[in-house]
């Protein structure tokens, strides 16, 4: 289930649209490489507790080295071990959905005249 650090990221995108953390750069590259490392841990370590653990430990430190810091995003590595879902479907689902997330970001700040231009940046 890949609702609850979705959900989060639209939190993030749609109540603090000029944080680091809400611009497209670190919502979709943060999630991707997320579910990324998720899948590695998952080919290294299988599936357990422990390492979903170490695959959201992981993803963290791998989104802190490429720039693209997004913390609902670790959840995104944890389900990946956690259930183990074919990458190819996942990650096109998953690179849509972010994608449309930062759409309706941009939607709903062009919507209201009062609030930040989002994105604030793109890369």
């Amino acid at each position: 289930m890949l609702i609850p650090p979705l959900a989060a990221s639209a939190a993030l995108v749609h109540s603090t649209p000029t944080l680091p953390l809400a611009q497209p750069r670190s919502v979709i590259g943060g999630h991707l490489l997320a579910a990324l490392t998720g899948f590695a841990v998952l080919a290294a370590f299988g599936h357990s507790a422990w390492a979903a653990a170490l695959a959201g430990g992981l993803a963290v430190t791998v989104m802190m080295i490429s720039r693209t810091p997004h913390s609902p995003a670790a959840a995104t590595a944890v389900i990946v071990v956690l259930q183990a879902p074919r990458a190819l479907h996942f990650l096109g689902l998953l690179t849509a959905a972010t994608a449309l997330l930062v759409l309706a970001g941009m939607a709903a700040t062009r919507a209201k005249s009062d609030s930040p231009t989002y994105p604030v940046y793109w890369w």
